[in-house]
């Protein structure tokens, strides 16, 4: 019995991912089958899709935690050259490329999936600790994003001082806190619960609101203000 691996051309038709694709529209098509378009072929023991879908179960199907891997993490697996993990690493980052463009283009935010769509490209490296300013007129356009601290694995330093000068030498109202989790679970800790105090105690005064505290996790994220927690 020949151990050979086949191409995506070799499979049997309901097998073709490529063809899925013309026939059924990208959407069709599974994160596994969309990886496998990329590397188009896998090893003498599975398919591409087969080995697309080890490489997605190494990582909890968490596309963010996929994105993280080096050349060599992807490497690891049998029938992942070189050429195909710069592939797959490509193909990845143009996502995230694409996902901060369109972001980028919303002048205002409704909502907390606004805000977390929009502070993504932020944070796409989770193993740290990233804080990062949404800044907003009196009308909630978006002045200016920007990351104003990052730290370890458990914190990232957040200098009210400085966040509040910024504010007000770009003429903000009104601003977004949020930070990401690099552990993946996006719940509040007590210190999170006191910064967020912090700041709304200071935002009084200075008269600049604090809309709401997000923290980003794996693909989740927590909203202080979707949770009746800006009153703190």
């Amino acid at each position: 019995m020949s151990t050979e691996k086949k191409s995506i051309k070799e499979w049997a038709e309901d097998d073709r991912p490529r063809e899925k694709m013309i026939a059924k529209g990208k959407s069709a098509l599974s994160n596994a089958e969309l990886i496998a378009i990329l590397i188009g072929s896998g090893n003498n023991e599975m398919s591409a899709v087969e080995l697309s879908r080890v490489i997605l179960d190494s990582v909890g199907n968490n596309l963010i935690t996929l994105s993280d891997l080096t050349l060599d993490d992807l490497m690891r697996h049998k029938g992942i050259g070189e050429a195909k993990a710069i592939t797959i690493m490509a193909a990845l980052e143009l996502g995230k490329r694409r996902r901060s463009a369109e972001a980028s283009q919303k002048t205002t935010l409704g909502n907390s999936a606004d805000c977390y769509e929009r502070l993504l490209p932020y944070v796409d490296d989770m193993r740290q600790e990233h804080f990062i300013i949404i800044y907003l007129n009196q009308k909630q356009y978006v002045l200016k994003t920007e990351c104003v601290s990052n730290g370890g694995v458990t914190h990232a330093i957040a200098d009210p001082k400085v966040i509040f000068r910024n504010a007000i030498s770009m003429g903000a109202t009104a601003l977004v806190m949020a930070h990401n989790h690099p552990s993946g679970n996006p719940t509040p800790s007590v210190e999170d619960r006191q910064l967020t105090k912090k700041f709304i105690s200071a935002g009084k005064l200075l008269d600049v609101k604090i809309i709401d505290h997000i923290i980003i996790g794996n693909e989740h994220y927590y909203s202080f203000r979707d949770n009746g927690e800006m009153n703190l």
